[in-house]
């Protein structure tokens, strides 16, 4: 997402480092993506779609994301990866060696 970001309008905090301002409490930060926008704070898929609408290659997906049905698959389909997500980490870090 930051290669895309060729504009440089997206800020990203590393919730990892311990020295990194985190807006939100650390553990929930490093549990799911969390995104602001125009003062809301967003999580999970609609966190990653307002990401999606500053960036010009993926505006309109992340305007497709904000039409009801559309959100909610992707909200769905975001809680799955949750669930595989350490299995997909650990393979990478495999397949990296």
């Amino acid at each position: 997402m930051q290669r895309l970001d060729k504009a440089g309008r997206l800020d990203f905090i590393d919730a990892d480092d311990p020295g990194a301002a985190c807006p939100v409490d650390r553990n929930l930060a490093l549990a799911r993506l969390h995104a602001s926008e125009n003062g809301r704070l967003l999580s999970g898929a609609a966190a990653f779609a307002a990401m999606w609408r500053v960036i010009p290659q993926l505006r309109w997906l992340g305007l497709a994301a904000q039409i009801p049905p559309v959100g909610w698959a992707l909200e769905g389909f975001y809680r799955v990866f949750l669930v595989i997500r350490p299995a997909v980490q650990k393979l990478f870090k495999v397949l990296a060696r």
